[in-house]
């Protein structure tokens, strides 16, 4: 099913994420955590991929083997490394997986790459203008609260985030965030541009100190002091850690849903037991 059509029947919808293992890795690990999710009967399963779409194929397979659980997947796709050609091809792939889905990236160069590749899209909107183009899919796109690292401020970050959706873009996703002021501001000033798709809100539980550290290094999203007090103090406790930043994520997603935000995007680092806790949590609430 696509997810236009899930976000028109529920008031409020819930779902996960999750990632695909290194190029080289075994996927059987990564198919269990696959199934314990969908077991929570969340809305769909998104699934990335990595730098350049060096896990393009595990992020197929994946995808695949959530389709077959009865969950609609969204298969991540990027494209300043990837060729046309093997974009349209990867589409054909699937349609016949019966993959409805799919959330359009810019993406990142690979490690050992300097500047993208030539028969390339060079920017998310032309991706999405070019799989609207074909037909078939749902397609999402990624936003960002805090603004994208590489803009040079939010305003013109949304100015693109407006030319993915004028290219096609069924709904949002946003980055992390921890501040639920923050996303109330930022579905303002979308509003006030004229951007009107569904926005589901992303929302990661922070479960180990070393977990921040990489997030804010790579996202460049801001800690609010009351989530930093709780790293501070319980940081060097893993299981206080992991109790606290539960806690913290259920709290974000009862106060979004009280403020009717109505799509929940929970980033499960692949920890299948983190995401059952936070839906247990919110049972009676959803």
């Amino acid at each position: 099913m696509r997810i236009s059509e899930i976000l028109k029947k529920k008031e409020v919808i819930v779902s996960c994420e999750i990632f695909p293992p290194k190029a080289g890795s075994q996927l059987e690990h990564t198919f269990e955590i696959a199934s314990k999710i969908a077991a929570l009967n969340p809305a769909f399963i998104s699934v990335t991929c990595g730098a350049g779409g060096s896990t393009a194929v595990y992020t197929e397979k994946l995808a695949q083997h959530i389709e077959k659980s009865s969950v609609p997947a969204l298969a991540h796709m990027t494209c300043v490394a990837t060729k046309k050609e093997d974009i349209s091809s990867v589409l054909d792939e699937y349609v016949k997986m019966g993959i409805e889905n799919v959330l359009a990236l810019r993406g990142d160069l690979p490690e050992d790459m300097q500047r993208p590749m030539e028969g390339c899209y060079m920017y998310a909107n032309e991706l999405v203008a070019a799989i609207k183009e074909r037909g078939g899919f749902c397609i999402g796109a990624a936003c960002y609260p805090e603004g994208h690292v590489e803009s040079a401020n939010q305003d013109e970050d949304i100015t693109y985030l407006k030319q993915k959706v004028d290219a096609g873009s069924d709904f949002l996703t946003t980055q992390m965030f921890f501040d639920n002021n923050v996303l109330y501001r930022f579905l303002y000033k979308l509003s006030q541009k004229g951007i009107n798709v569904p926005v589901l809100a992303g929302i990661m539980p922070v479960t180990n100190k070393l977990q921040i550290r990489r997030i804010l290094e790579f996202s460049g999203t801001a800690l609010p002091p009351r989530f930093q007090n709780i790293v501070d103090k319980f940081g060097d406790k893993p299981d206080a850690m992991r109790q606290a930043g539960i806690a913290y994520a259920t709290e974000q997603i009862i106060d979004l849903v009280a403020n009717n935000v109505r799509g929940i995007h929970i980033y499960t680092m692949n920890k299948p037991d983190i995401a059952e806790k936070i839906m247990n949590n919110l049972s009676h609430i959803l």
